[in-house]
């Protein structure tokens, strides 16, 4: 999975290319904790526009992202969603907790 980030006027932005699996979870989750650590962004845009694919991997990926603003007094908005993933996100009921564009 490719990741491309910009950081501007407070605001963290991750773009994601590529497959978002149980494989590439893990090393996601450990850049974006360590992106908004360093950034202190008071917003942080996931855009999946790029996504091929997304599993149930990518749920927690982004509730882990959602607690992270929290604790930093910011929020997560999810962009761009692709069909397949927007099922993904459908089915687990994440619109009640993230903000899903």
């Amino acid at each position: 999975m490719e990741v491309k980030t910009k950081v501007e006027d407070r605001t963290l932005t991750i773009a994601l290319r590529g497959d978002l699996d149980h494989h590439a979870a893990r090393g996601l989750m450990e850049q974006a904790d360590r992106l908004m650590e360093q950034n202190l962004p008071s917003k942080t845009i996931l855009d999946l526009g790029g996504l091929t694919f997304m599993d149930s991997s990518g749920i927690a990926v982004i509730l882990r992202a959602k607690r992270r603003m929290e604790a930093l007094g910011g929020n997560l908005v999810v962009i761009n969603i692709p069909k397949q993933a927007a099922r993904v996100l459908e089915t687990a009921g994440l619109a009640r907790y993230v903000k899903l564009i």
